[in-house]
């Protein structure tokens, strides 16, 4: 056993330092860099909508993985498990504490934008990464203000893989999503799937398990000027601009 110092020391530098802004940097070509940097990173604190806790969890029971593995495969190759049309990019050095990733992602049933550009544009910030676990905290902008954790434990001798979710809207129109039932559907189909692909790589067909629990069922009306920074907007009003980009530059 290591010392208690080594333990500390260890805990101290798996969490990210405080940052009042985020900052994007080591991207790879092809990425569509939009509300992420300069934006401060949100808790569900700063969130407009009802705040929900939402818990995914599935059992790798039968295959010989332990929860270190887990997270080591899941970290090396996030972005592969997501479903199609979604993308994850982050600096090379992966998933680390204080790394920012960009997300490009898709619509409904892996609808892209033309040109084959994101529907959103937006990011994460990797506030905890160890062993067995990290997190992501949102941006201004993004569909949640709120927390996003990814963990493997040992339980009853398998290895149960989870996300969970503290989130709330970030702004009245995404919040207008979810009390219509299109941004919750999207939501648990996204973690269902992911989830079900990284069982996949481990030889496994499994269920995944869903829990909903509605922490307040609140609006917080003074963050409704949220709606300013709204990245689906502000990725929509961008579209044009890029195809153009993306046009005169196969031209040249």
């Amino acid at each position: 056993m290591r010392p208690q110092s080594d333990e500390n020391k260890a805990r101290e530098s798996a969490w990210a330092k405080p940052v009042d802004k985020m900052k994007v940097t080591g991207l790879p070509a092809g990425a569509v860099n939009l509300n992420v940097n300069g934006r401060r990173p949100v808790g569900p604190l700063q969130g407009f909508g009802q705040m929900w806790q939402k818990t995914y969890r599935v059992s790798l029971a039968g295959a010989d993985v332990t929860p270190v593995q887990v997270i080591k495969t899941w970290k090396e190759s996030f972005a592969s498990f997501w479903p199609k049309g979604n993308q994850f990019y982050t600096p090379l050095t992966g998933i680390q504490p204080g790394d920012v990733a960009v997300l490009n992602l898709a619509g409904p049933g892996g609808m892209t934008a033309p040109g084959g550009l994101p529907v959103i544009s937006t990011g994460v910030m990797v506030i905890f990464a160890d062993e067995t676990s990290f997190c992501f905290m949102t941006p201004q902008g993004h569909m949640f203000a709120g927390m996003i954790t990814f963990s493997a434990v040992e339980e009853s001798g398998s290895t149960v893989v989870q996300v969970q979710a503290l989130i709330r809207a970030n702004d009245p129109l995404y919040e207008l999503t979810f009390r219509l039932g299109v941004g919750h559907k999207m939501e648990d189909e996204f973690w269902r799937q992911t989830l079900e692909a990284l069982a996949a790589h481990f030889g496994l067909q499994v269920a995944v398990q869903k829990q909903l629990t509605l922490v307040d069922p609140r609006m917080q009306w003074s963050e409704a000027k949220n709606i300013w920074l709204n990245a689906g907007i502000r990725t929509a009003l961008n579209t044009p601009l890029a195809l153009a980009r993306k046009l005169f530059s196969r031209q040249a």
